[in-house]
């Protein structure tokens, strides 16, 4: 008679231990996965006129010996030096990006490369910051001696107030875009979660020209046309969703 309370005691202990690890899965599940999410991505852009001109150029002279093409080409290269000082280029924006010298060989059948000549080319990356002055300095630069010009690229000096004009779309277009899918799926937007950039300005690639010799010089002054920038910036978010 005695043995009844015994076997309660047994009871409540087992069901005890058979409780607890479902009563910690509950209050210790992820909220992440508790929650609505949406994950959505955006781009935002804007226009902006360039105020920074970079062109590649340079000189390329030929003589019979290595010592001749580089002196001939040092002094045609100190004159386009000088006349880009003249149109205001300041020193800093002039940086040499390609220094050669190279043999001049004539291959024959049946014979060994001879050698006729040697040339020398010397190339500067110019960055030009006043736009108005960019046909006037190409001209003088040919005008002075330089026969090679490479590409010319349109950039900005600080990029930094137009990528967050793009910023400032890209985030009206994301938000836009979250509220239609909750709309869409019976829900609104309830916070943002995360919000993650990449992107951002891209200088325009430089755009290839002829090359040109002193005696092709223009004898109208050269139109460069700037037109305009494209920045974009691209945002992704995730947002928690409600009913």
């Amino acid at each position: 008679m005695k043995a009844a309370p015994l076997a309660l005691a047994l009871a409540l202990a087992t069901s005890g231990f058979a409780a607890a690890p479902v009563a910690a899965q509950v209050p210790g599940a992820d909220a992440v996965f508790a929650a609505t999410t949406l994950n959505v991505s955006a781009s935002g852009e804007t226009r902006i006129a360039p105020d920074q001109a970079v062109i590649n150029l340079g000189v390329t002279s030929r003589a019979l010996t290595a010592r001749e093409a580089m002196r001939l080409n040092n002094v045609a290269m100190n004159q386009v030096v000088a006349a880009l000082r003249k149109e205001g280029v300041a020193e800093k924006d002039v940086q040499t990006s390609g220094l050669n010298l190279n043999p001049q060989m004539v291959y024959r059948e049946n014979q060994p490369p001879r050698v006729t000549g040697y040339e020398a080319s010397n190339i500067v990356t110019v960055t030009v910051n006043d736009l108005g002055k960019l046909g006037p300095t190409v001209d003088a630069v040919v005008a002075a001696g330089s026969n090679q010009i490479n590409g010319i690229s349109f950039g900005l000096r600080d990029p930094r107030a137009a990528e967050d004009a793009a910023r400032q779309d890209a985030v009206r277009r994301l938000r836009a875009k979250a509220e239609l899918y909750a709309a869409a799926t019976g829900h609104r937007v309830r916070r943002l979660v995360s919000l993650s950039e990449g992107g951002g300005y891209v200088p325009r690639p430089p755009m290839p020209m002829a090359r040109m010799v002193a005696a092709q010089a223009m004898a109208e002054s050269t139109s460069v046309s700037p037109g305009e920038l494209q920045v974009r910036v691209d945002v992704s978010a995730t947002y928690e969703l409600e009913r």
